[in-house]
């Protein structure tokens, strides 16, 4: 009997080592794998939306064009705001880049106002010039009327020199080296308006713009200038006057370009550059003039190199 005893005990406990083994040896099996949902599915094969770089304009200022919307962000692209505005209406006219950049001066971008130039199809088979801009950092936004009836557009720019006076300068009709130039003025920070009066030229514009609401420049010759071309009004537009640029005789046959003069301490300043095929110090080297009486006459004041800041 108590062999019986005994061999019954073995057994009992050759089965409990026997279960323990198992137990341990089945908990180290990884757990069944799970499978992804369909929508989980769907997300992981779906291209992601492109991760927006900005172009700054001013630091953290900047905008994007990518997935074929512009977009503008105040904070280094940590937040972005779309601008209500297809993309393609930014670019319509004589243009040839490849619209990864919105064109240079047809828009506005600081921390008061964002303004864009642009212009679409009217019901007169030709285009409507336009504005879309915002003053609350893109959270609403307003459309205004600049030009009805318009040709397509070769140069464009948009500018505003205080919270009221802005500007527009366009042209079109370009047939070989004439055009028609056409200056627009705003008294009300955008919301409407009013077309002024033009030189009494139709080359092609280089350069233009205001200093204030009465003193505004328009430079032209872009193709093989000679000197230069650079009218002045002071009545905000009402009559523009020839400005008499005193070129220095050994500086005539370099400096050909008339940029758009700024304020620099009581007097105006301006930079004439070389003309397309300009070989003087390299071709980049800039003439800087100054003016005392408003713009209508200039006296050379010195060379400007290509690295040089003009504050």
């Amino acid at each position: 009997m108590k062999k019986i005893i005994i061999g019954i005990a073995c057994i009992m406990s050759i089965g409990l080592l026997a279960g323990t083994i198992y137990f341990e040896q089945s908990a180290k099996l990884p757990p069944p794998a799970v499978q992804p949902s369909v929508n989980e599915q769907n997300l992981q094969s779906s291209p992601q939306p492109e991760e927006l770089q900005p172009i700054y304009e001013e630091d953290p200022l900047g905008y994007s064009l990518q997935n074929d919307q512009l977009q503008i962000t105040y904070d280094r692209g940590s937040s972005w705001t779309e601008v209500p505005l297809e993309k393609e209406k930014l670019f319509q006219g004589e243009y040839r880049g490849s619209e990864q950049e919105l064109i240079p001066n047809s828009y506005t971008l600081n921390e008061d106002r964002a303004a864009f130039l642009y212009t679409e199809d009217n019901d007169k088979n030709s285009k409507r010039v336009e504005l879309l801009y915002s003053l609350d950092q893109g959270d609403t936004w307003k459309e205004a009327v600049v030009q009805e009836e318009y040709a397509p557009l070769r140069f464009r720019k948009l500018d505003f020199t205080s919270d009221s006076f802005g500007y527009v300068i366009i042209s079109s009709d370009r047939t070989m080296s004439q055009e028609w130039t056409t200056v627009y003025t705003t008294s009300d920070g955008g919301d409407n308006w009013s077309q002024t009066n033009r030189p009494d030229t139709t080359r092609l514009i280089f350069d233009g713009g205001f200093v204030n609401e009465n003193v505004g420049f328009l430079s032209y010759g872009t193709i093989s200038p000679t000197e230069p071309d650079l009218y002045v009004t002071q009545d905000g537009g009402d009559s523009w006057k020839k400005s008499e640029v005193l070129v220095p005789e050994e500086y005539k046959k370099h400096f050909v370009m008339a940029e758009v003069p700024f304020k620099e301490d009581d007097h105006l300043a301006i930079l004439i550059k070389q003309g397309p095929s300009g070989d003087y110090q390299g071709g980049h080297v800039k003439g800087k003039f100054i003016s005392h009486d408003q713009g209508r006459t200039w006296e050379f004041s010195k060379e400007v190199d290509p690295n040089e800041t003009i504050e």
